[in-house]
């Protein structure tokens, strides 16, 4: 690892979107009678989505030039390739937890392929967007389904720079 060839490449990949989330309500403490459940004040069947930890590549190696791919699978698993020396090891998976009515069915569909952009107007492609979700996935009996994603990022030898881009993520009852 000579260090005039070594570049580090920090990704703070995805901000996921938290698509129909609302701010956590907190608990009244001048009521006379305190309540522990979650506030359904949109309706019976409301669902949130909420983003607990976002896809976060942190810094990549760069050993040269060159095209290059890192992955992070939602087990926490990871991966370099090509150009790419290694991962950082304060890289993060995503996890969302999903909030509504107690043992119904859900869809959740996570992009294809994001785009993620530098200040310096560099662009690279994080795909192959990948979850922990089953193939039917329910929501438990307090009304909560919580899953990880990761994906693969391309990069070439002159990605340097701070990468970031909005990940949507559509949750509904199936």
């Amino acid at each position: 690892m000579g260090g005039s060839n070594l570049r580090a490449l920090v990704l703070a990949a995805v901000a996921a979107a938290a698509a129909g989330a609302s701010p956590a309500g907190g608990q009244c403490r001048l009521c006379t009678a305190p309540t522990t459940t979650m506030s359904r004040a949109t309706g019976d069947d409301a669902i949130q989505l909420e983003i607990e930890t976002s896809l976060n590549f942190d810094r990549l190696v760069l050993s040269g030039t060159g095209q290059g791919t890192a992955v992070i699978r939602p087990d926490g698993s990871n991966a370099a390739e090509g150009a790419l020396a290694s991962i950082s090891p304060r890289a993060m998976v995503g996890t969302a937890v999903v909030h509504g009515v107690p043992g119904r069915t859900v869809r959740v569909e996570l992009p294809h392929r994001v785009d993620l952009y530098s200040i310096g107007g560099g662009r690279i492609t994080l795909d192959d967007i990948v979850s922990d979700l089953p193939s039917l996935p329910q929501l438990d009996s307090a009304g909560n389904l919580t899953f990880r994603f990761g994906g693969r990022v391309r990069v070439t030898g002159d990605a340097d720079g701070d990468y970031r881009g909005d990940m949507p993520v559509t949750v509904e009852y199936q």
